[in-house]
């Protein structure tokens, strides 16, 4: 069976993971940490933004495809990828610049609770 919306959405979110890795080794050279976040703040906010996004995606994704196989809606579908893409990127760039709480971070993690959350309720309606 095909999943062209999943297969969308998971090449996506595939190379903003893979952009935040590389964004990590950058960082790295540049900050000349070979391990860990060294003493350097920066470094520990670009390896907290890739391992969030590394901690959501999958879950996310599983939720998408097995929701897209139990014929889930596909504007629903759609409108949970886009929310995910989109809360992924304001996260990325509202930790970027700093650690403390601001508006890209915690509407960046709303947005992307809010897609996991909407995708396990369209699970459950399948199910029960």
């Amino acid at each position: 069976m095909r999943v062209p919306i999943t297969a969308l959405y998971a090449a996506i979110l595939t190379l903003i993971l893979i952009a935040l890795a590389i964004n990590v080794t950058v960082h790295r050279r540049k900050l000349r940490v070979s391990l860990g976040a060294g003493s350097a703040p920066a470094m520990l906010r670009m390896i907290r933004i890739h391992g969030n996004a590394a901690e959501y995606i999958p879950i996310a994704l599983l939720l998408m495809l097995i929701g897209e196989l139990n014929g889930g809606s596909h504007t629903s579908l759609h409108v949970c990828g886009c929310a995910l893409i989109l809360g992924r990127v304001l996260h990325a760039a509202g930790v970027w610049g700093s650690d403390a709480p601001n508006a890209g971070r915690v509407i960046g993690q709303a947005l992307t609770w809010f897609a996991i959350l909407a995708l396990a309720a369209m699970n459950l309606t399948k199910v029960l």
